[in-house]
């Protein structure tokens, strides 16, 4: 009897990584390969790597270096390296790391079990790396870590030029999906058990640029709401530039649509923004902030937040923590600057001393916080409802307590009841802190068609409210 070859994939970055992971794992296991179990030496891992952060290079060579033994002790293991850092790098990671089998791009996705299979009979390492994309990721098939919850593609790419940011370069110029393809797979999804779904692209608001239609974003919106078993939809993330009033208004009124933003600000400066070539200034910012509260007073609103930005001055910093105390953010993935090689903004002069960005980081988190815990105190005594989650949070073995999301994403711990994962539970917030809340007293269970946990298959650190990771 053939034993089938296992496999274990390792994701580093934004939602963009988990999902590109998960098609990784479909393609693998339609090409025969099983999930090696936990605890055991898979025959093949596969590194799905990020490029946004400086030290994503020498955490992807500290990983390689600790597997080399590994691979030298197993006769026939492989290891293959995709994703953003592998576009970046090109031939060099074979060259610094010569016992990796496989590179391959963000465009060849699809090419990893052949290109496996070629590093195995030829006894030599497989690099290939495409310059745009051949084939929509969502075309291939998906092994997903929930069977309740599902990420959806609608654009790959970005047609921005943040100074600071290597994405594009990585990711290419913004493709669009066209709506029909993505209700179809939506429709499939929920047809298969899954209740939440979130719209995943660079730039989600920038949706219809490649096929001329700028309100198509609101349109998709409003079409999700008529997808029938579909309870909660999200998206991630959007750009201040392209934020309109129709996006607003299709989710204040298609009710499946929740009510949290995840909106990058970078910064509170206007100079350091012109800088960033980030085409919108604080006050456009927090205009918007300020309509999205009109239309949803209960949105919760998160973002990200970079510190240090070359040139950066006391006096800027000082108005990022201004824009941070009026935007009320429930929550902000915050980062110190790191230089990018390759991004405009790794040759600018007047690059912060690393001792200043660390102790400016420390003051926003101190501001993020404190405005988190205040938004997290005024809903004491207020009931919300949760969809359990698997792995979300902590689990207390003494007081069996679950963890899930509320409609407006903040992370909420549940008293010991005996709901599933894919249930949806209310209950009365008891206890807020910065990054949760503890909802003790349960007043109802509902159990949903997504709500067995395991995994399913289509086809052959942030400051805030335990905000999940984002597109990046």
């Amino acid at each position: 009897m053939t034993v089938s070859r296992t496999y274990e994939v390792r994701t580093y970055g934004c939602q963009m990584n988990v999902h590109d992971s998960e098609r990784i794992s479909g393609l693998l296991e339609t090409a025969g390969y099983q999930k090696a179990a936990q605890g055991t030496t898979a025959d093949v891992v596969v590194f799905n790597t990020c490029a946004v952060r400086e030290n994503a290079d020498n955490r992807l060579y500290g990983n390689l270096g600790h597997l080399r033994p590994v691979k030298m002790a197993n006769p026939g293991m492989q290891i293959a390296v995709g994703g953003c850092l592998a576009q970046k790098d090109r031939g060099t990671i074979v060259e610094r790391a010569p016992w990796v089998d496989v590179v391959f791009g963000t465009h060849n996705l699809g090419a990893l079990p052949v290109l496996l299979e070629r590093a195995r009979i030829e006894q030599e390492a497989q690099v290939e790396l495409l310059e745009a994309l051949e084939t929509f990721p969502s075309t291939l098939p998906t092994r997903r870590e929930s069977a309740y919850r599902a990420w959806v593609s609608i654009s790959v790419g970005c047609n921005n030029t943040c100074t600071f940011c290597i994405v594009p370069s990585l990711r290419g110029k913004e493709k669009d999906r066209r709506p029909g393809d993505i209700l179809a797979e939506i429709e499939a999804l929920v047809a298969d058990g899954v209740i939440e779904i979130t719209l995943l692209g660079q730039n989600v608001n920038s949706y219809g640029v490649e096929f001329g239609d700028r309100i198509a974003f609101g349109k998709l919106l409003r079409a999700c709401g008529e997808v029938e078993g579909l309870e909660r939809v999200r998206f991630t993330s959007p750009h201040p530039r392209d934020f309109t009033d129709d996006v607003i208004v299709a989710m204040a009124e298609t009710p499946n649509v929740m009510p949290s933003l995840h909106m990058p600000l970078q910064s509170g400066s206007d100079r350091v923004l012109a800088a960033m070539k980030r085409s919108y200034r604080a006050g456009k910012y927090l205009g918007i902030i300020d309509r999205v509260r009109a239309a949803i007073p209960d949105a919760a609103i998160t973002t990200d937040i970079i510190v240090g930005f070359p040139g950066e001055t006391e006096d800027d910093f000082t108005a990022t923590l201004d824009v941070t105390r009026a935007a009320r953010f429930a929550g902000a993935f915050t980062f110190q600057y790191s230089v990018r090689a390759g991004t405009p903004a790794a040759s600018m002069p007047d690059q912060v001393a690393a001792e200043v960005v660390a102790e400016r980081y420390e003051r926003l988190v101190a501001v993020v916080e404190e405005g988190a815990w205040a938004g997290n105190r005024a809903l004491l005594g207020t009931t919300v409802e949760v969809l359990v989650a698997e792995g979300e949070g902590r689990k207390d073995e003494r007081t069996h307590r679950l963890s899930g999301r509320a409609r407006d994403n903040r992370l909420v711990h549940l008293a010991g009841c005996d709901a599933r994962p894919g249930d949806v539970v209310t209950a009365e917030v008891t206890h807020a802190a910065p990054h949760h809340l503890v909802a003790d007293r349960v007043l109802d269970i509902r159990r949903t068609r997504g709500g067995d946990a395991g995994q399913r298959s289509d086809g052959p650190t942030p400051v805030g409210l335990g905000m999940p990771g984002r597109a990046g």
